[in-house]
């Protein structure tokens, strides 16, 4: 399968060579099982009567622009989204910024710009509780309103119900934040992982003899703080580390406010510096604390890689 076109303006979708599209809109935060419908339902039409498959999508959370203090922390970073995306088969994804311009189009001048500018719509699909627009204006019903007016179909999927309730973005965050990562796993139809560029931080891992790689998670959603056991996979390579998630209560001066993901990769020497590391959860093996000395989080550290690696002699 090849890999989709991913663009960030419509004046670089003439590559779909002027056949009719079938869209599938959406944030897409985390690619769920319910996403995962409704761009799969794209791609199935499209397939079948010779047509492009495009999915349209979003920098960033809208709710970032429209409301900041309000705006969920991510499942996925971008690269992470688009990835997820591709693997469903869609023939290009067209990301637009979501800046204050973009918040200030009412709906049905969204649908009627993307009609114009893409030329021959032939479907859109959306899960059946879709909102956008200038406050949140448009809905399934006004979607079907205007595919009457310019001749296309509109899809609107039922959301998808596990264990009795809707699978959401918001239910997989809160499975994330509270630690229940095979739920949030089941939910998204696929082993959840946490991403992020490797960025330099105050080295104080090295001073104590443990190097870490540190995640940038910049409003990334993230497990419980604590020390986990992992697959850290770096340039298509895994390896078995021993992560951190917290404030570093020891190291920190003062109130600490800054959460940090730190990476040991085992039986790992390098430099990983601005590569995307991808973290998969084995296990939990205990709860951040602070200790009375530095020499005291040493012999910790020790011992969470001693437990780290008979966590993986148990897979």
């Amino acid at each position: 399968m090849n890999s989709p076109q991913v663009v960030d303006s419509l004046d670089a979708l003439r590559e779909l060579g002027g056949r009719p599209i079938w869209l599938a809109i959406g944030m897409f935060d985390g690619v769920h099982l319910g996403h995962q419908q409704v761009i799969r339902q794209a791609v199935s039409d499209a397939h079948q009567l010779e047509a492009a498959s495009l999915c349209v999508t979003f920098d960033q959370h809208p709710a970032k622009v429209i409301a900041p203090e309000r705006a969920p922390r991510l499942i996925q970073n971008l690269s992470q989204r688009l990835a997820a995306i591709e693997a469903l088969g869609v023939e290009a994804a067209l990301v637009l910024p979501f800046d204050e311009v973009m918040s200030q189009i009412p709906a049905e001048a969204f649908i009627r710009g993307l009609h114009v500018d893409l030329g021959r719509i032939h479907s859109i699909c959306v899960g059946a509780h879709f909102a956008f627009g200038h406050g949140r204006d448009g809905n399934l019903e006004l979607l079907q309103q205007l595919g009457q007016d310019m001749k296309f179909i509109v899809h609107g999927l039922s959301n998808l119900s596990l264990d009795g309730e809707t699978v959401s973005s918001t239910r997989i965050r809160a499975a994330i934040s509270e630690g229940q990562l095979d739920a949030a796993g089941q939910m998204l139809g696929r082993e959840y992982a946490l991403a992020g560029k490797v960025i330099k931080g105050d080295q104080r891992g090295r001073e104590l003899g443990f190097p870490t790689a540190n995640l940038d998670i910049t409003d990334l959603c993230t497990p419980p703080n604590g020390v986990y056991g992992a697959h850290a996979e770096v340039n298509e390579t895994t390896h078995r580390a021993a992560v951190n998630i917290g404030l570093r209560p020891t190291v920190s001066e003062a109130e600490p406010t800054t959460l940090h993901v730190e990476a040991h990769l085992l039986d790992f020497e390098g430099d990983l510096y601005d590569e995307v590391l991808t973290l998969t959860f084995v296990g939990k093996l205990r709860d951040e604390q602070a200790f009375d000395s530095l020499e005291a989080l040493k012999a910790q550290i020790e011992k969470d890689i001693v437990q780290a690696r008979y966590l993986f002699t148990q897979l």
